[in-house]
């Protein structure tokens, strides 16, 4: 079991899409916002339903740096850890990883319509 956890909007059929596909590939907790307990919520921002975040014991990552760290911990993605690590380096990199996630976050219901899941919030006994 990682000591990270990945903390989403599980209201979202296309964060849950995201959530999954990370779930299924690496060994992080995968927590949405409806689940969260008191320890991990005052870890996060106050504002912390505006993104994903991806929480360590030294750390959480937020918005963009989240996703891209958690797709670190995927099998797919452990092989690009030194270049992630050697793009944080510079300051443009980092505003266009931010500007890339919100223009994705900010449009979700069209990305869901390709990429979606039955978000846990919406679900009833029987999904």
């Amino acid at each position: 079991m990682s000591d990270a956890t990945l903390v989403y909007d599980d209201d979202c059929g296309f964060c849950t899409w995201w959530a999954d596909f990370i779930d299924e590939r690496s060994d992080l907790e995968i927590v949405g916002f409806s689940q969260l307990d008191g320890d991990l919520l005052e870890r996060l921002p106050d504002d912390y339903e505006s993104c994903s975040h991806l929480v360590t014991d030294e750390d959480v990552y937020s918005c963009g740096e989240s996703i891209e760290t958690a797709l670190t911990y995927t099998d797919v993605g452990k092989p690009a850890r030194p270049l992630v690590s050697f793009l944080r380096q510079f300051e443009d990199y980092e505003r266009v990883r931010e500007r890339a996630y919100r223009r994705v976050a900010d449009n979700r219901s069209k990305w869901g319509q390709v990429m979606s899941k039955t978000p846990p919030a919406r679900r009833d006994d029987s999904d």
